[in-house]
């Protein structure tokens, strides 16, 4: 057994060492030049969440009526910045990193792995925030706290995935950007962020199938999870709790392994043209 780690440290170290250095690098060169630097971090998702909850729980009354709800609002919108943010960089990693691939050789997955990581690090900074505004905010913590790095290794690896295939689709077709952003804007209004789920069988019972259907998808399924275990077991909805199944409420565990793979297996079948094609 200590002759295989030994071999896989030996065969990876140069590749972590690349990895440490690129995440270091991208995370302190995200905030360079910046007054408050690494602050913005935290203030981002804070002023976000303050014209979420300031246009949408006070005006339109987009709320479940918990106490916990505006503390599941600010959490939603930190998973929510992550994967936007983690999907985006990484969609553009290899692209910016053009000059690096055709200088250096390493894995090129390293980049893509690194520009995700670096969005992982500000979530982390992130979910302390939460946990500490959750003691002024109601948030009831319980042995499920436990489950919520189960819960984040999910939405990484959702975003990893995505992330491999997206940045191979940019190296050839730079229009994939503007899709996907639209494409996450559709995504943020489908997403029970800045609205309970429960909020679309109250206000149109005709749909009630597609809150369960939309519990279905991977990125609603795991902010559902996080939220559920961190904050609030009684008011959160989980997709175990809210759709009556035994086997539907794995369908959005079973599509992130299958994004993720799908992500690994486009991403080495054209790795090794993205230099010659950039």
């Amino acid at each position: 057994m200590r002759k295989l780690v030994q071999r896989a440290r030996d065969k990876y170290r140069y590749s972590l060492v690349v990895f440490k250095e690129l995440v270091k690098t991208d995370f302190q060169l995200r905030y360079q030049g910046s007054f408050l630097g690494m602050a913005w971090s935290v203030l981002k998702p804070l002023m976000l969440f303050a014209v979420m909850y300031v246009v949408f729980v006070r005006f339109l009354k987009f709320s479940d009526g918990t106490p916990t709800f505006p503390i599941s609002l600010l959490c939603g919108t930190c998973l929510w910045s992550f994967f936007t943010e983690a999907t985006t960089v990484g969609m553009r990693g290899i692209v910016d990193r053009g000059d690096l691939l055709r200088k250096v050789h390493f894995p090129n997955y390293i980049i893509v792995a690194s520009d995700t990581m670096g969005s992982m690090i500000s979530l982390g900074i992130n979910m302390v925030v939460v946990i500490c505004f959750g003691f002024f905010a109601h948030a009831h913590y319980t042995w499920r706290i436990l489950l919520v790095p189960f819960n984040i290794l999910q939405l990484y690896l959702l975003a990893l995935g995505i992330s491999l295939i997206l940045s191979t689709l940019y190296v050839y077709f730079r229009d994939v950007a503007h899709i996907w952003e639209v494409l996450m804007q559709a995504m943020f209004y489908a997403t029970p962020i800045i609205y309970p789920i429960s909020m679309i069988a109250q206000r149109a019972p005709d749909f009630a199938w597609a809150s369960k259907f939309l519990m279905l998808n991977p990125s609603t399924q795991v902010i559902m999870d996080i939220r559920h275990n961190l904050l609030s077991p009684e008011y959160v909805p989980t997709v175990w709790t809210y759709i009556n199944s035994r086997w539907l409420p794995f369908v959005p565990y079973v599509l992130t392994l299958v994004i993720l793979m799908v992500g690994v297996r486009v991403f080495r079948k054209h790795n090794a043209k993205f230099a010659e094609v950039l």
